[in-house]
């Protein structure tokens, strides 16, 4: 059957995910075919106990889920769908056929399922699955329909109600013993484990110094030929056999290793000793090693692979680069982006080798096509590697595209095209350089060369490195042809110190490579777990670093400590296999989630599964409801608590991270500090606490307020420095009575040290009436987030300083109100910070001040600074950030305008059609006006839902 033409099948409905991707498809198909989108998900498990339907009660209200009859889940239609299902159970009834083609993995089949149960349709219903939107992949797609995968739905079924239950279970146990609103997650959990435990080994790092010496040897002979160098630089290995410690043969407490006992730990002293003992040395070659240099291509990408490759070349988060290629597959560019697998059809096979011999030419072909395995255990998600899509590859100037999505679709272009060109092959050269001390030492140095004679894949590729330090593969070192024996001279020594460093912080890419090694969670979901743990503050960035809060410290500390099977590596991958083979039939899911919530008693024909995984800390085999139920051996104080020496104490309280240090007289309060929000946790050192605590705390008596009575004091808070009263005892705090204290920031010209009672009461003055103008509204001076103002009713104009707050008469606020107001752009002010050339635009980007606060601009795209951004401490790469996210959400849309009612016709037949015409438009009106007010009342509930939803639901994320 062709998909081109209308045939006697009628009318065939075609349902995908997104809007864009139903763009590109209908423009393959026929008109015989209605390509609409679902917009995601159109059922899943209800939000908050509002949703779920009155018949269920309890814990199945709770939960969504009824635990005691076989798991079964409560589905919900989102409230945000509703009005698209109507429009596709309409699209429906017209319809002879549908085909349902969402994404070809386990997400896809089960929103697939998840509209088949919704509409319920009485046409045929077809499964129509590729892997790239090209005309020829979804017409084939047509004619080759298929069945819809119940294991993959009952997989992915199994998942979400795990990760239901342990978030719901597990979230409020944080609530009610570190702070409220936090959420923990089968993987987002582990990964901020991850995240934390890299932390703690920077904190208990300790750097160790040595020496050793470089030198630079000449070969005696004059060339001007670049292959074959005058000189070149060695580093000192061996002194008197004993090979010279480096950074690798020191432990992380600055000790050299056990290992390394017959190792030479040189210091500054004997290092610079021995380059003067060395100054009169004769040196000569001792020996000269060559090896063939041989390297083979990289794999075309998969998920992980692309994330990391995009992080380390272009700059992209995990978030961003899998954004950017959804829009490429979604408009016809690549193939699918969620997918484990690394080979490629035999189609691709061939676009690529065309297209190795049209640009390289035929000496960089390989005989034989190449094949890559997939490195990645149960690669499932879809059948084929990310590449260019078509059975002919686009070059990226063939694209048309622009900005990121030609950055990235040129980075996957390059990699499938290299992925199919010859070995890279040279040769690799060791020389070894002797002699003998003043003193009788005899030393040794080492130099490596390496020579690339046929760069093969090279020309096409090179894969980065998370390691800025690290030498790329294409990277050549030549040293001179010398032989064994031949006389050599020291041009130079220096003496060289150098340091251990603590282990690196993880990065993007390199945590999603971390996840993937230790086979925790699927692959395709590590852009939005790394996306919830940055968002839930439980990790923050500093340059591309991943850096752990306070926060996650003591979530950490109470997860390992009362759960710990739930974060650990070997459990968590073992659950992982758990569920693939539940997906390949091998295994059931209900006794599985049985065992997994109840206990081992249950479900035990997974014998060796993830619940045998345990750490070792007493953990026992009991299930999530037995671990959350009892919750009276937690001590919340206990698990937030890090000592830093005998007397002080980082806590982390329910409204930040502090630093205390207990009195010396028993019964009084002792010391209290805030921790800066962004302060990395290896930072804070016993030195820093106690200039923290040395600070003015605030907490000082300025006086009694000569009207009220009350003592007014100074305080310095997590938001800058204010003025407060302090209420008389018995003063109601909540409820209709409730008093609130008088509470002002202090003035930018103001500081804790100097403020005095006036400028308290001067402060707490505010805002002041000025007077009121000739029609009797009230002039108010005001001190705002934008800087001094006055008001009179709607209309504000700017105060040019604080004094004027103060100071101003009705007679000049009626002047300043009596000038037009500006609307025109005032001079541009100078940037608050440069941050240097943006690496799309390329042109200079800086952070201005705004109408609404600090901001980054390219002169072209502007994107607001976050709530966590700081003008000091803004990075290039997080402004470079900022404005990518800004263009991957395109422009604002404005509403479109409504158009003008048309008059009625200037003459009427009769007076019938005049009166019925009037009882339409009446009736249309009336129906108009009814629709609007349903529409706002739907909005108003659906906006107190979502209140009610952030308040109640616990985030239960992978």
């Amino acid at each position: 059957m062709s998909p081109s033409s209308e045939t006697a099948h009628g009318k065939r409905l075609v349902i995908v995910e997104s809007p864009a991707k139903a763009k590109t498809i209908k423009g393959y198909l026929g008109p015989g075919y209605v390509v609409e989108a679902s917009v995601g998900h159109i059922r899943d498990l209800p939000g908050t106990a509002a949703e779920v339907p009155d018949k269920y009660t309890g814990e199945v209200r709770r939960l969504g889920v009824d635990v005691d009859h076989d798991f079964a889940p409560i589905y919900v239609v989102n409230a945000d769908k509703k009005s698209q299902v109507t429009k596709l159970k309409s699209l429906l009834a017209e319809s002879d056929e549908l085909f349902l083609a969402t994404d070809e993995d386990r997400e896809g089949e089960a929103i697939a399922w998840h509209l088949q149960q919704v509409l319920k349709p009485k046409v045929p219903v077809h499964r129509m699955v590729f892997h790239e939107i090209t005309k020829d992949a979804i017409q084939e797609a047509v004619r080759n329909p298929r069945e819809l995968n119940q294991r993959l739905v009952d997989a992915q079924e199994t998942r979400r109600i795990l990760d239901r239950l342990y978030g719901y279970e597990v979230s409020p146990v944080l609530w009610k013993k570190v702070m409220p609103k936090l959420s923990a997650g089968r993987v987002q959990s582990v990964a901020t484990r991850l995240v934390v435990e890299r932390e703690r080994e920077r904190m208990a790092f300790r750097t160790a110094s040595y020496w050793d010496l470089t030198g630079t040897f000449g070969t005696g002979r004059t060339t001007a030929d670049a292959a074959d160098p005058e000189s070149f630089g060695a580093r000192l290995s061996q002194v008197d056999g004993k090979r010279i410690a480096s950074g690798r043969d020191f432990g992380s407490d600055g000790r050299l290793k056990s290992a390394s006992a017959n190792t030479l730990h040189l210091d500054e002293t004997a290092a610079r000793a021995l380059a003067a003992a060395l100054e009169q040395t004769a040196f000569s070659v001792r020996s000269v090693e060559s090896k063939p240099y041989r390297r083979s291509p990289y794999a075309p990408f998969r998920t992980t692979t692309l994330q990391q490759e995009a992080s380390r070349k272009l700059g992209f988060g995990a978030k961003r680069t899998m954004q950017v290629a959804q829009k490429l597959y979604e408009n016809g560019f690549i193939t699918y982006m969620r997918t484990d697998s690394t080979t490629l059809s035999e189609t691709a096979i061939a676009a690529a080798r065309a297209q190795v011999t049209q640009l390289y030419g035929a000496d960089y072909l390989p005989d034989a096509p190449r094949t890559y395995a997939s490195k990645v255990k149960n690669a499932q998600e879809a059948h084929e590697a990310i590449r260019p899509s078509g059975d002919r590859f686009r070059t990226p100037a063939e694209t048309g595209l622009s900005s990121d999505e030609f950055r990235l679709y040129e980075l996957i272009w390059m990699r499938t095209v290299a992925s199919q060109m010859k070995d890279a092959v040279g040769q690799s050269v060791t020389v070894k350089v002797g002699g003998r001390a003043a003193t009788g030492q005899d030393v040794e140095f080492s130099a490596s060369g390496k020579i690339i004679t046929f760069h093969g894949f090279l020309k096409a590729y090179v894969e980065g490195a998370d390691d800025p330090n690290a030498e790329l593969d294409d990277r050549e070192r030549r040293l001179p042809q010398v032989a064994e024996g031949d006389p050599l001279a020291a041009e130079q020594l220096t003496p060289e110190g150098h340091s251990t460093k603590p282990p690196a912080r993880y990065t993007e890419a390199s945590l999603v490579k971390e996840l993937e090694d230790r086979e925790i969670g699927r692959p395709s979901t590590y852009a939005s777990i790394i996306d919830t743990i940055i968002n839930r503050k439980y990790v923050f960035k500093k340059g591309t670093a991943l850096v752990p809060s306070f926060l996650s410290f003591a979530v950490v500390n109470l997860l390992e400590k009362h759960f710990g099977r739930l974060v650990d590596y070997d459990f968590t991958a073992k659950m992982e296999d758990d569920l693939d083979r539940i997906a390949a039939g091998e295994a059931e899911s209900v006794p599985w989630l049985k065992r997994f919530y109840f206990g081992e008693g249950e479900g035990a024909a997974i014998a060796g599964g993830a619940a045998d995984a345990g750490n070792g800390d007493g953990d026992h085999l009991g299930g999530l409801k037995e671990l959350v139920t009892d919750l009276g051996a937690i001590d919340a104080r206990e698990i937030s608590s890090f000592p830093l020496n005998d007397e002080i104490t980082l806590r982390v309280g329910r409204y930040g991270p502090y630093v205390e240090k207990a009195s010396p007289v028993e019964g009084e309060s002792g010391q209290r500090a805030d921790i800066p929000d962004e302060l990395p946790p290896d930072e804070l050192t016993v030195e820093l606490a106690e200039e923290l605590l040395a600070k003015p705390s605030g907490d000082f008596e300025l006086g009694k307020d000569p009207e009220s009575g009350n003592m007014l004091v100074a305080k310095d808070g997590r938001y800058g420095p204010y003025v407060t009263e302090i209420l008389p005892e018995g003063t109601p705090k909540t409820g209709k009575n409730a008093v609130k204290p008088r509470t002002a920031s202090l003035l930018k010209t103001m500081s804790l040290d100097t403020v005095t009672l006036d400028d308290a009461l001067r402060l707490l003055s505010l805002p002041r009436v000025v007077g009121t103008d000739a029609e009797g509204v009230e002039i108010t001076a005001q001190n705002g987030r934008y800087g001094p103002y006055l008001k009179k009713g709607t209309d504000s104009r700017s105060l040019t300083s604080e004094e004027q707050m103060f100071t101003v008469t009705l007679e000049e606020a009626l002047a300043i109100y009596a000038q037009p107001k500006q609307r025109g752009r005032a001079a541009a002010a100078p940037p608050l910070k440069e941050l240097g050339n943006d690496p799309v635009s390329e042109r200079p980007v800086v952070v201005k001040d705004g109408r609404f606060g600090p901001y980054v601009t390219d002169g072209e795209t502007n994107a607001t600074l976050r709530k966590d951004d700081d003008v000091e401490t803004i990075t290039p790469e997080r402004g470079y950030e900022l404005l990518a996210e800004k263009r991957a959400r395109g422009p604002v849309k404005k509403a479109a305008k409504k158009a003008p009612a048309k008059k009625a016709a200037a003459t009427k037949k009769t007076a019938a059609k005049k009166t019925t015409t009037a009882k339409k438009t009446a009736a249309k009106k009336t129906t108009a006006a009814g629709t609007a007010t349903a529409k706002k009342t739907a909005a108003k509930k659906t906006a107190a839902k979502k209140v009610a939803a952030e308040k109640v639901a616990a985030p239960e994320q992978d």
